[in-house]
């Protein structure tokens, strides 16, 4: 069986990875990620847990550029869902009103990119499929998502990028990502996926018998309540939002979600208290697989599943891309 190697950058809990899987299965191709890297311990758990004895690069700040051939190993296709926190509507105010840099000046942050552009440049991949929050289109007038393709484009194709949302692959989560793709043979033109549209519930996602401990107390219910109306009047959003089991699809889950489960509370009849939903019902809104370990506690894997990339959009991109870079010139150097 013919391989297809990777490294998984910024991989989180291996959302792109598990995408890139199930893709490489689907054309009867093996998969062989030859390193991860991610520096949240908790993470790094989860991970470990669903793929062993991955080698683990904990911070990517570490490679300078003249130790990238040495200690990055090549590969065919590079994953990076690179930190959004410094592009997204929700960091950039957050980080505004402690006075702290945003973007790519964001040194913590924002200029990872650049540790992505320096591991592509040396070590030249097949392909690489970069992810980030949907405001990183239009953040600061669009000047930096310019930026970024512009140093991309130095020595790849990359096509426009495109916004995709979950909800129009299968998943009853209302979730818009930026996706970046590049290729270093350019030989035909990159089309992203088509939405499938495949109608789903919330309720399809749902635990059959959820636990009681995601019931909301009394407490936390009128928090949310009085929260909604006084923000409502102050003109500073709506606060909580009820989802029902026949609803369409929730709001987007952030890794917040852990704090009060605001974003999608489940409605459980007239007169009870909503509830949230547990891990395992966040990782299915996600597109993770039934058997996916979480290893973790609940805190950490609604953190874990908020960061995550959505499986099912990351999956039909992931096959276009294995399918354009599957030429003949490709596959015998691969066999060679």
């Amino acid at each position: 069986m013919r391989k297809i190697s990777s490294i998984d950058l910024f991989a989180g809990v291996g959302g792109m990875r598990i995408s890139l899987n199930k893709t490489l299965k689907k054309l009867d191709l093996e998969d062989d990620c030859k390193l991860y890297s991610e520096i949240n311990l908790y993470c790094q758990q989860t991970y470990d847990a669903n793929f062993p004895n991955t080698p683990l690069l904990k911070d990517i700040k570490s490679v300078k550029k003249n130790d990238i051939k040495k200690k990055i190993p090549d590969h065919d296709i590079l994953l990076a869902g690179f930190p959004c926190q410094p592009f997204s509507k929700a960091g950039v105010s957050k980080r505004k009103s402690l006075n702290l840099n945003c973007g790519l000046e964001d040194k913590d942050q924002g200029n990872l990119f650049f540790n992505i552009l320096k591991i592509i440049n040396k070590k030249k991949p097949e392909a690489f499929i970069l992810e980030n929050v949907e405001n990183l289109k239009t953040y600061s007038n669009g000047s930096v998502l310019k930026k970024i393709l512009k140093d991309l484009r130095k020595h790849y194709y990359v096509p426009e990028p495109e916004i995709l949302d979950a909800q129009d692959y299968g998943l009853a989560q209302r979730r818009k990502r930026i996706f970046i793709v590049g290729f270093i043979n350019k030989e035909m033109d990159f089309i992203y996926p088509e939405p499938t549209y495949k109608k789903t519930i919330v309720a399809d996602f749902l635990d059959k018998y959820p636990k009681k401990k995601y019931i909301i107390s009394d407490l936390l219910w009128q928090s949310h309540q009085k929260r909604k109306i006084r923000n409502k009047k102050a003109g500073k959003g709506f606060g909580y939002k009820l989802t029902l089991p026949n609803d369409k699809y929730t709001r987007t889950i952030s890794s917040r979600y852990f704090k009060d489960g605001g974003e999608c509370l489940i409605y459980r009849g007239e007169g009870k208290n909503p509830r949230k939903l547990s891990p395992r019902e966040v990782f299915r809104l996600q597109g993770f697989p039934e058997n996916f370990k979480i290893p973790v506690s609940d805190n950490q894997a609604y953190k874990q599943a908020g960061n995550a990339v959505p499986v099912n959009v990351v999956e039909k991109i992931c096959l276009n891309v294995v399918k354009y870079i599957l030429s003949d010139k490709f596959l015998k150097k691969k066999a060679a």
